[in-house]
């Protein structure tokens, strides 16, 4: 089982210390095993760390680190400089054994303060970038995005970038039909990439009708294997085309016929993952116009062709 190790540090954000917990514990594998196991670890195991209006106590010291698959990160409400005693060191000996460590918010000034993130991309939250760039000038901070994926190292930047980061992380480790469990646990959407911007500016709420796109969203997933235009998705929204792109920007940070085309890309991958069936039929089944659109359209989101994506992520079952 894969191991992942959530260090909290004094003053953790509470909010950072749960959301790997609770997103990773939520993952189970296509046989209904749970998919990770979680492990909070101090340098004071036992001993009481302050989060905030609260304290909590973690059960493992730094040794669970070595023995973690993945390292989360939490943000700390004022991050040190330098790290407390044995923390530094210890990550940077997960590093060298090849484990993933990702960081929450303004857990990514922790994990600047190992060295670790020297000449590599990197995000925070945007209010904290700033400070982030000036305290440590080698790490290349990007304050638009809502997640870097470095490989071995990912850095999120606030409060839901950090669901974002973490089901992209089960994705990566069991394929979407996984994540997307997740994703449902966690009442969040699936669909949302780490290039999308981190801080979106909303008109006042609108009426209590059309307070919400989620219907809308859940519609559009349902029927995404039509050949849908924008009227007829603003038909459904009961507003103008113009009206539906500008509160689809607003909430989603996208257009409808962008997220609809990530909702067939999601499709096409759940129908790689589960099923035999040749890519051809997938492409009529998942919506799109022709397998050449298909792969296209796949290989722009996905970075791999359907095929490769199929061998990479198609389970057990479906193989037999």
């Amino acid at each position: 089982m894969h191991t992942v190790a959530v260090l909290a540090l004094d003053g953790v954000i509470p909010f950072d210390l749960s959301a790997p917990i609770d997103t990773f514990g939520w993952a189970r594998l296509p046989d209904g095993r749970e998919a990770y196991r979680v492990r909070v670890c101090s340098p004071d195991p036992g001993g009481e760390v302050r989060a905030g209006t609260f304290t909590v106590r973690a059960p493992h010291g730094l040794e669970a680190l070595a023995e973690a698959d993945t390292i989360v990160l939490p943000g700390v409400a004022h991050p040190p400089e330098v790290l407390p005693p044995g923390v530094a060191e210890a990550l940077r000996d997960a590093a060298a054994h090849g484990t993933r460590i990702a960081s929450i918010c303004v857990g990514a000034f922790l994990f600047a303060a190992t060295g670790l993130l020297d000449g590599l991309r990197a995000t925070t939250h945007w209010i904290a970038a700033p400070d982030l760039a000036a305290r440590y000038p080698k790490v290349t901070v990007d304050p638009h995005v809502l997640y870097v994926d470095n490989g071995q190292f990912l850095t999120s930047a606030g409060a839901a970038a950090a669901l974002d980061m973490c089901l992209h992380m089960i994705r990566k480790d069991h394929g979407s039909a996984v994540a997307a469990h997740a994703a449902r646990m966690a009442v969040m959407p699936l669909e949302r990439e780490g290039g999308q911007a981190q801080f979106i500016v909303h008109d006042p709420p609108p009426a209590p009708a059309g307070a919400t796109l989620e219907p809308l969203l859940s519609w559009l997933e349902d029927n995404c294997g039509r050949d849908l235009t924008l009227d007829q998705i603003a038909e459904q929204a009961g507003m103008s085309s113009r009206t539906l792109n500008r509160r689809f920007r607003e909430q989603t940070g996208t257009t409808p016929l962008q997220w609809l085309h990530r909702a067939r890309v999601r499709r096409a991958q759940y129908l790689l993952e589960t099923t035999a069936h040749p890519v051809e039929r997938i492409a009529v089944q998942a919506g799109f116009g022709s397998p050449t659109a298909f792969r296209e359209r796949f290989r722009r989101v996905v970075g791999t062709s359907p095929q490769g994506y199929r061998r990479t992520f198609r389970s057990g079952a479906a193989r037999a």
